[in-house]
């Protein structure tokens, strides 16, 4: 009786096992508070309950995670809503199957006790970015907003070094600047920062982060239940986000334990998408239409082609 018993717990072992679809996610940076659903669902077992073993992999060049997934070489990646768009006019066969920040992060920044009180204060001053197209399309949008151009300002690529500039004084403002991140980590150094939020000068929301999937994949399941799982995980992060926080912070990753990541997880919690299946069609359509007046893609196919929401 007992070798029976032990049988059948081996078979049982074995199927489970057997059951657990392998599923890898590339994150789009270093491991960070924007991606706390997706270690929520993992630490929690949420992902192991809908029948998946998942592995995140942050990438050694945030620009490949996409193109490996195009290529077959993994199952999701964390991407950016206009990143995407831009890839998908490329030509790259990619869908997005989810959001997980769901509202802008973007902003324009500037020292909080310097001259710069309004948009319109940039009149002949220098603002820095990091990536030129997106970042600047979003600039003249917003220097439209108040009368002025792309011309009457000076334009210099710092590349990451958004907050020491404004500090060195090389820039007056920076644009690209991620409010839950730049504003923390300014006040940290004790020279705080104003913010001018994207959504609130002529750009229309969108989503920061989402996550990407290869078009010709979209009819496997596992993919349908890594979003159901992944909503369980937001769900049980907004519900005990201290907990979460001791979840995020554990093992390997212990070294995130610090003032910045604290900070940021208290300003990153609001705008994680607490239905990150769901998808606005009017919204994605508007952002699509917007990138394309603007230059930033040269066609906008199809929603469904490039956006969907899993069945």
């Amino acid at each position: 009786m007992k070798k029976i018993t032990l049988l059948l717990a081996t078979l049982l072992l074995c199927a489970t096992s057997a059951q657990a679809q392998k599923l890898t996610v590339l994150l789009d940076w270093f491991v960070n508070p924007d991606h706390a659903p997706l270690y929520v669902a993992l630490e929690k077992g949420f992902f192991k309950a809908h029948g998946l073993d998942v592995e995140i992999i942050a990438p050694s060049n945030p620009n490949d995670p996409p193109k490996l997934v195009a290529a077959g070489q993994a199952d999701i990646a964390v991407s950016y809503q206009h990143q995407h768009q831009m890839q998908v006019s490329e030509g790259l066969p990619l869908t997005r199957i989810a959001t997980l920040v769901a509202t802008p992060l973007n902003s324009l920044v500037v020292l909080k006790d310097g001259p710069i009180k309004s948009i319109a204060d940039l009149k002949d001053k220098t603002v820095g970015y990091s990536v030129g197209g997106f970042e600047t399309a979003l600039l003249k949008v917003m220097l439209e907003k108040e009368g002025l151009t792309l011309n009457d300002v000076k334009l210099v690529n710092v590349n990451f070094s958004l907050s020491p500039s404004l500090f060195t004084g090389q820039t007056d403002a920076v644009i690209g600047a991620f409010r839950n991140f730049e504003l923390n980590q300014m006040d940290i150094e004790g020279r705080p920062g104003r913010a001018f939020f994207v959504e609130e000068y002529g750009v229309p929301a969108y989503d920061e982060l989402i996550l990407v999937a290869a078009s010709n994949t979209l009819s496997d399941p596992k993919l349908r239940a890594f979003v159901d799982a992944l909503e369980e995980g937001v769900q049980y992060l907004i519900n005990h986000p201290d907990e979460s926080w001791k979840l995020f912070v554990s093992g390997d990753r212990a070294s995130l334990d610090d003032d910045l990541n604290r900070r940021a997880w208290r300003d990153t919690l609001p705008r994680f998408a607490l239905r990150p299946g769901a998808l606005d069609n009017k919204r994605y359509t508007r952002f699509a239409d917007f990138l394309l007046k603007e230059k930033i893609v040269n066609t906008v196919p199809e929603l469904e082609k490039w956006a969907v929401e899993l069945r």
